[in-house]
């Protein structure tokens, strides 16, 4: 079993964070997967996000603020 540190993105509204997550590689099972802590935390940073919270979603992740760009 191997793990591998990541980041995932989590994009709601005009925020987007990053949370850094530890995915599992198993031969002898399907894979890559999450341990249930790190889901927990994409989860806990979505629901800050839809909150408005974003003092909460910085404890767990970088958060950003997108702006659109026009061409």
């Amino acid at each position: 079993m191997k793990s591998t540190k990541t980041a995932k993105l989590v994009h709601v509204g005009r925020y987007a964070a990053e949370v850094d997550i530890e995915l599992t590689r198993n031969d002898d099972a399907w894979g890559p997967y999450l341990s249930v802590s790190d889901a927990n935390k994409l989860d806990e940073v979505r629901i800050a996000l839809r909150r408005g919270d974003l003092k909460g979603a910085t404890r767990l992740a970088r958060v950003y603020t997108l702006t659109s760009v026009a061409v």
